[in-house]
């Protein structure tokens, strides 16, 4: 007996000291990085740029790997999939990571089969419209919506996306009617947007920043409490006369179910070290992006904080009838 239980206690120091070994020894080799979106729009923008900030901490390459489609969840799909050896991380948003999960019949458990690492930030959205659209506020925008009912049409980067469920919400507050038309990611849908097929979006600010420096875009109000700093002449929907109008997009890292705690607390010391840069918040302003506060940024903080938006949000979305394509 005591032979045997010595095996075990052998068996089981020396797990522990294996899984210390790979932590302290971890990464040896070059990391990926799934953005479940096309490239271009901002969490692309956002994972190249931390991409290269984590290589100088960690000291291996970080590779990005768009893979977009049904509002992210292929992507994340394939995050689920991966290897749980802190090789594979899942960079996303409330939408990919959260809003998905009361969308689709997904075949992995999003508040299950992922490791959350760190909760990076959020933004308001943002209401813009195509150049000539025939009104220059967001009340003339209400105005013109409502004088010609079911006309409009309105670009999302995917059904059941933050900016799908905003703007269900903007409709029933201004009691307005229009098309909504989804695209694989914000990206394309700005594409159209410049090009006037379609009439506004409601999207994450951060992806109208140049179109708005030049003029190639009508800006109407953001969804924030307060006025961006990188945007300051644009109104909150609650200047621009649409009170207790709010939403907002977040942003978070993952890896999948099993990873080494160590990995794990590894990549979010990292990441803790990066957002802690004055260089990194002076970026993310610029992006429009407010950086999770210090106290928020364990994982334990994003995975509660995940709960409790898919508690919030999932019975919104069945309420609401809205089917994945």
């Amino acid at each position: 007996m005591r032979k045997l239980l010595a095996a075990m206690v052998a068996t089981v120091l020396g797990l522990s000291c294996a899984g210390i070994a790979v932590a302290q020894t971890y990464p040896t080799h070059p990391i990926t990085m799934i953005v479940p979106f096309p490239a271009g729009g901002a969490t692309d923008t956002l994972a190249r740029f931390l991409a290269e900030k984590m290589r100088g901490i960690l000291g291996q390459p970080i590779i990005i790997e768009n893979v977009a489609g049904a509002a992210g969840s292929i992507g994340v799909g394939r995050a689920v999939r991966s290897a749980p050896d802190g090789y594979t991380l899942s960079i996303g948003t409330s939408t990919t990571h959260m809003l998905t999960g009361g969308l689709y019949a997904l075949p992995f458990d999003l508040l299950k089969d992922l490791e959350p690492v760190i909760q990076l930030g959020s933004e308001p959205l943002l209401i813009v419209g195509k150049r000539n659209l025939p009104a220059d506020d967001l009340k003339g925008l209400i105005a013109w919506l409502k004088a010609n009912p079911d006309k409009a049409s309105a670009g999302i980067a995917g059904v059941g996306a933050t900016g799908h469920l905003t703007g269900i919400s903007f409709q029933k507050e201004t009691g307005t009617t229009f098309q909504f038309v989804p695209f694989r990611g914000n990206a394309p849908a700005m594409t159209d947007l410049l090009a006037g097929q379609i009439d506004f979006m409601i999207e994450p600010s951060s992806n109208f920043k140049s179109l708005i420096a030049a003029g190639s875009v009508k800006p109407f109000a953001i969804t924030g409490r307060t006025r961006l700093p990188s945007s300051p002449d644009i109104p909150t929907a609650d200047e621009a006369g649409l009170p207790g109008f709010f939403a907002s997009l977040w942003y978070g890292l993952w890896v999948p179910r099993d990873t080494s705690k160590d990995i794990v607390a590894k990549l979010n010391a990292a990441l803790v070290q990066v957002l802690a840069d004055p260089t990194v918040k002076r970026r993310l302003d610029d992006l429009g992006i407010q950086i999770t506060p210090l106290a928020q940024q364990s994982p334990e903080a994003l995975r509660a904080f995940q709960k409790a938006e898919a508690e919030r949000w999932w019975p919104i979305i069945k309420v609401s009838g809205i089917k994945a394509e």
